[in-house]
């Protein structure tokens, strides 16, 4: 995959803000769609997606909420941030560990080794036990004592900023419209950001243009360093009812000879995750949640998923390979060039990409 992975994004592409603060009267959704189909790539306003899907189409949408996920502390003198990644239990996270930049961003710092002890705020400890996977450096397991983790990052946690956005945003900013309230400290450490631009306005727009939507959970984890890196475990739910509505989207269609009915659109690569985590070899998609170390490479394909709503990935992102098991190689390598060429911006708060290769 040529395009893609060899790509240059400039610096100045990358969104710095949510789009309601890039000037007034701006909303959520006041971002661009890149649809890209095998016709050829188009340039519209996110706000034009109701007229560019049909009815009967279900958008599969990643429900989890985002976590205040990021919280200062101290191994000794040296200050750190924490990024709780990933909950195992009440009392154990996958973690990484952050240097501060001071501007208010962090920095790669390698975590462990074991038993190294971090002081938290409220008089709690984190203490390192075993990396995450073999030989990993990154992403250690560790248990929280002393406190409750998730009355924890209530309390002394933010959301996890990149040095690329301009300064801390408020955790509101990345809760997307279709995020559910669960048990304290259950979500995700960074955000599905590809629901982000969507407005209850426009799902009600959508829903009146006869667009179904599916819900599934996908707690997605840190992603800070995913140059080539796949994609950790993480838990994960697919509905019955959700289940269900697929099986049935995608039986009318094959009844139709395939070129008529419903396609399954993913809202993100956590939707593609979950729902391809819950579908048999033959496509059937049944009710299941737990943990999933699903990678999907285009040698595995896809199952269920017709097409792909994302945001635009880094060149070098693992994620870059689910992409191309959705849209092709050859659709990847097009679309992405198109993209820088067209001034479209990176990151969670960036614009949108429809793939649609049927």
């Amino acid at each position: 995959m040529s395009g893609p992975a060899t790509l240059r994004v400039p610096g100045e592409l990358s969104a710095r803000v949510p789009a309601e603060q890039r000037g007034p009267g701006r909303g959520r959704d006041a971002v661009r769609l890149l649809l890209s189909t095998p016709g050829g790539d188009e340039h519209h306003a996110f706000r034009e997606l109701p007229a560019l899907l049909r009815a009967g189409d279900v958008l599969v949408v990643n429900t989890s909420r985002t976590l205040p996920a990021a919280v200062d502390g101290h191994v000794g003198d040296e200050p750190v941030v924490v990024h709780f990644s990933t909950r195992a239990a009440a009392d154990r996270w996958a973690v990484e560990l952050r240097t501060p930049d001071g501007s208010g961003s962090t920095r790669q710092r390698p975590g462990g080794p074991a038993g190294t002890v971090v002081v938290l705020p409220g008089g709690g400890r984190l203490v390192f036990a075993g990396p995450v996977g073999a030989g990993g450096a990154r992403l250690w397991w560790a248990r929280v004592c002393g406190v409750d983790a998730g009355a924890l990052l209530r309390r002394h946690g933010r959301p996890i900023r990149y040095v690329y956005t301009e300064r801390d945003q408020p955790l509101s900013a990345y809760q997307t419209v279709f995020a559910l309230p669960g048990p304290e400290g259950v979500g995700s450490a960074e955000m599905p950001s590809a629901g982000r631009p969507f407005t209850a306005r426009l799902v009600a727009e959508l829903v009146a243009r006869g667009v179904l939507f599916a819900p599934v959970s996908l707690h997605t984890g840190v992603a800070s360093a995913e140059a080539h890196e796949p994609p950790y475990a993480e838990r994960f739910a697919v509905p019955e009812p959700t289940a269900w509505l697929v099986n049935a989207v995608r039986a009318r269609r094959r009844a139709a000879g395939g070129g008529a009915g419903g396609r399954i659109v993913a809202v993100g690569t956590t939707a593609v995750r979950a729902l391809e985590s819950a579908a048999s070899p033959e496509g059937v998609v049944r009710a299941a949640s737990g943990w999933t170390d699903l990678v999907v490479t285009p040698g595995r394909g896809v199952r269920v998923v017709d097409g792909l709503l994302t945001g635009l990935h880094e060149p070098a992102a693992s994620h870059l390979l689910m992409l191309e098991a959705v849209a092709g190689p050859q659709l990847l390598a097009r679309s992405y060039p198109a993209a820088v060429a067209h001034r479209y911006l990176w990151h969670e708060f960036g614009d949108v990409h429809l793939i649609l290769p049927d």
